[in-house]
């Protein structure tokens, strides 16, 4: 594929990401800033994301997929925090390989997903690099003053529940490089999961208006938990028996050996973008209904209890779970 000289990144801001611009706050890309503005009664929250070619996506992955899953990470910390999504700031480091159709793909995804969850880009910087392509982004979105859900709210005797199935990002790895044997419809849902989770929006007035504490399942079920009651001074109790899995990861796991063996793999691997939550026991019932009018899977797991740490089950007995999930190091 072509490269993009330097006086192209100009070119590839004025031909690409510019139409992807806010109207107004973008301020067209001409500008080195963006102009925000308030919102009475509100606050601001911002949450960042980057992803690296290799690490965080393939470089097989089509580049309107990796657009799609950089813009949805990021709105999917915004679901957990219960916030509404606004605009975002964008960082392209376009490796060699990143010709023009590579960059027009790029855009192309970011302008579906725009439209989808009703964001805008404000601004950003774009630049070429010799190692692997890598993006960051920056998403800005609304809160009402004072209510944004962290991980520091659960308490004993609240319910510990997770939205959608858990294990379908972990799977779709292992699907988009071929490692699985499963039916082509299986692997297709499983390979698109892993490259545009769905971050659960609609559901994020629930998560604001019901949940103590909540997190994205992002490094992995049993490590976003951990964060939880490291965060919130408490323990949780989780039981593998009530794991929600996919059609495509039950006829995965129909071909394991050791089934709890398998189970801590899903609960483990990450990248299911789905949101862990806990509540107060009394609402629980209420957060069902809503999950229901929503057609969204809603799963309780199980409980917060006093002490630290997170516990894991499976048939009455206690899983020791020497990785918890995908580490940064």
């Amino acid at each position: 594929m072509p490269s993009v000289d330097a006086a192209g990144e100009f070119e590839t801001i004025r031909r690409l990401l510019a139409p992807l611009a806010h109207p107004e706050w973008g301020r067209g890309l001409l500008d080195d800033v963006a102009v925000l503005p308030s919102r009475a009664g509100y606050d601001l929250v911002l949450t960042k994301d980057s992803i690296v070619e290799g690490v965080h996506f393939l470089a097989e992955d089509p580049m309107d997929t990796v657009a799609r899953k950089l813009l949805r990470v990021s709105l999917s910390d915004l679901a957990a925090k219960g916030a509404e999504p606004f605009g975002y700031m964008l960082g392209c480091f376009w490796s060699t390989r990143c010709g023009w159709p590579e960059r027009e793909a790029f855009a192309a995804g970011l302008k579906h997903d725009q439209t989808e969850f009703g964001v805008a880009l404000m601004g950003g910087d774009t630049v070429n690099t010799p190692g692997p392509a890598s993006f960051s982004l920056t998403m800005l979105g609304w809160m009402p003053r004072g209510r944004t859900v962290g991980r520091d709210g659960a308490r004993p005797g609240d319910v510990v529940l997770v939205t959608g199935a858990i294990g379908d990002g972990y799977l779709g790895l292992q699907a988009a490089r071929g490692m699985l044997s499963l039916e082509p419809e299986r692997l297709l849902v499983l390979t698109d999961h892993y490259r545009a989770p769905v971050p659960r929006m609609a559901f994020a007035p629930h998560i604001r208006d019901l949940a103590t504490a909540a997190i994205d399942v992002s490094d992995g079920l049993v490590a976003d938990l951990g964060h939880v009651a490291a965060a919130s001074g408490v323990a949780l109790e989780v039981d593998l028996g009530t794991l929600p899995i996919s059609a495509a990861g039950m006829a995965w796991l129909d071909g394991r050996v050791d089934p709890q063996d398998a189970r801590i793999q899903l609960a483990t691997g990450g990248d299911d973008y789905e949101i862990v939550f806990t509540a107060r026991a009394h609402d629980e019932a209420e957060l069902h209904r809503a999950a229901e009018r929503q057609h969204l899977r809603l799963t309780a797991i199980g409980r917060v209890v006093a002490g630290t740490g997170v516990t894991v089950r499976w048939a009455e007995n206690i899983v020791d779970v020497r990785r918890p999930g995908w580490t940064h190091d």
